[in-house]
């Protein structure tokens, strides 16, 4: 009898779960909470387009279809490519809709789980004495149901669903607020005309300074101009970029090719290895500011106040890059778009005090909370067991714990895919479903449980050392490659992909590397 897979979630990790399961002989059942497939990408703002250049956002397998010839597709054409992705290969009859899984439980006859020293007490990823309890609710039919599978993927994302709201002090939060206030993705849920309808001859203020608080920005903007313009309220400048050529350079040649990984110290890294990161050092200083005076100059970012105090080299390590819309500055300067630093702020009846900087209120009429997610949040609460909600938790100093950001050392017969960020977060998930089935697939075997904690806190101190103060405790993106290294070394693959030293040594690594 075929072992059976629980996947949560249909996005793109939860396909390329479902796609690589079967492939190993698996029986994949997912479970997908909205009525169609997609993720992310199924709502989104109106004016969204995909941030990284094309080809390094495609599956291996399947490529692009000739039709979207933009390098950054608008977003329904992602959608359709998805969908056209799942149709392809057959996994829509895998899916389960509207089906919301509530809680999830592990129950095991095994007595003495604390005293194991392989994962799960064997280091199999099955057991006969073991299985997952899914209690999901069927929302069209408002029917709920208990599932039991064998093994259990957790696809759930941590950029959806549990929006992160600041905390203020008493009696200076949303509710002394005379205005309304939304989330991102309250806005994000609307169509084109409601979302036009909303802010229309109003003063809007927008909290945040990533992607989604500029696309909001400059939508707003395009509805109301200079007569009601669109206040953004950023804690941190950034250097969000206006393209991806330098000087016309591309920076997959700066960040993506293992030249530039020679310059980071790696977990896990040789004496010979550490020794040329340091020596290296100077240059990768010299890329980050290469790449910072082309996006000062570009988007005159000194003339604007904007000039962040950290390096671009922070930025990337921090997982925190994102594309400025076109002509976002040009809207600054006509005034449709007003531009104030808070480092510190609360709400009041007329709208926000900024802490320090001005004496009279930002009269408002509604504010958008572009401030992101509490995915952290979402991946704790799935559990009914306090300890493995600790557990997966983890301390909020360092990172989750994920084994090669898959595998909880101590949570046995689960998978966490898609938590973790990467350069390119699609093909870095695909990778790590290829990697998780063939664990299934009997393959390789885990290390104990102490190695591999010994192993996450190496790359804990990694993404610390490279990221500072904008440490999120889930990126992976000055080491992409390296991290690929370990998976197919784990799998009996050849790393290196390249044909020739110098392109192995100096061209982008992308999807079409692992296409085989």
């Amino acid at each position: 009898m075929k072992k059976q897979v629980g996947i949560i979630g249909a996005g793109m990790s939860g396909l390329l779960a479902c796609k690589y399961m079967r492939e190993k002989g698996l029986d994949p059942i997912v479970f997908e909470a909205k009525s169609s497939i997609g993720g992310v990408w199924t709502k989104t703002l109106h004016t969204t387009k995909l941030q990284t250049p094309k080809p390094f956002y495609q599956f291996s397998d399947f490529a692009w279809p000739s039709s979207v010839t933009q390098d950054f597709p608008h977003h329904h054409q992602v959608l359709d490519y998805i969908k056209a992705y799942a149709h392809h290969f057959d996994l829509l009859k895998h899916i389960h809709f509207n089906t919301h899984v509530q809680s999830i439980h592990f129950h095991s006859q095994d007595p003495a789980a604390e005293a194991w020293h392989l994962w799960g007490g064997t280091g199999e990823p099955f057991s006969s004495k073991a299985k997952w309890t899914l209690t999901v609710h069927n929302t069209q039919k408002d029917s709920t149901q208990l599932y039991t599978v064998d093994f259990l993927i957790l696809c759930i994302g941590r950029f959806s669903d549990v929006p992160n709201i600041p905390e203020f002090p008493p009696n200076q939060g949303p509710e002394l607020f005379r205005g309304k206030v939304i989330h991102s993705i309250d806005y994000a849920s609307m169509d084109a005309q409601m979302a036009a309808q909303l802010v229309k001859g109003k003063q809007v203020t927008v909290v945040g300074f990533q992607k989604s608080a500029l696309d909001i920005a400059m939508e707003c903007q395009a509805v109301n101009g200079v007569n009601y313009p669109c206040t953004v309220l950023y804690r941190t400048e950034h250097w969000n970029i206006p393209d991806y050529l330098p000087w016309g350079l591309p920076l997959t040649y700066l960040y993506l090719n293992r030249f530039s990984e020679l310059m980071v110290h790696k977990p896990g890294q040789t004496l010979l290895l550490s020794l040329i990161a340091t020596l290296l050092a100077p240059l990768r200083w010299a890329f980050s500011k290469f790449v910072e005076s082309h996006i000062r100059w570009k988007l005159g970012l000194k003339k604007f106040g904007m000039v962040p105090n950290h390096s671009f080299d922070k930025e990337i390590n921090s997982c925190l890059i994102s594309t400025v819309p076109e002509k976002f500055y040009e809207k600054v300067e006509e005034g449709s778009i007003v531009l104030k630093k808070a480092p510190r702020f609360w709400f009041c009846k007329e709208g926000i005090v900024i802490d320090g900087k001005e004496s009279w209120p930002l009269k408002s009429d509604l504010v958008i909370l572009a401030t992101g997610f509490s995915g952290d949040k979402k991946l704790r609460d799935i559990f009914v067991s306090p300890t493995f909600q600790n557990l997966i938790a983890g301390s909020p100093n360092a990172t989750v714990p994920l084994y090669r950001e898959c595998i909880h050392p101590e949570i046995p017969q689960l998978a966490v895919i898609g938590f973790s960020e990467s350069a390119s977060n699609l093909y870095t998930s695909e990778m790590r479903c290829r990697w998780v089935a063939a664990f299934l697939d009997g393959t390789f075997k885990l290390p104990s449980i102490e190695e591999m904690k010994k192993d996450v806190e190496k790359w804990d101190e990694y993404m610390k050392r490279y990221s500072g103060q904008y440490y999120r405790r889930s990126c992976l993106a000055a080491l992409h490659i390296w991290y690929n290294d370990q998976l197919c070394k784990d799998m009996g693959w050849n790393p290196r992909r390249k044909k020739g030293f110098l392109a192995e040594l100096f061209q982008p690594y992308g999807p079409w590397d692992y296409s085989s």
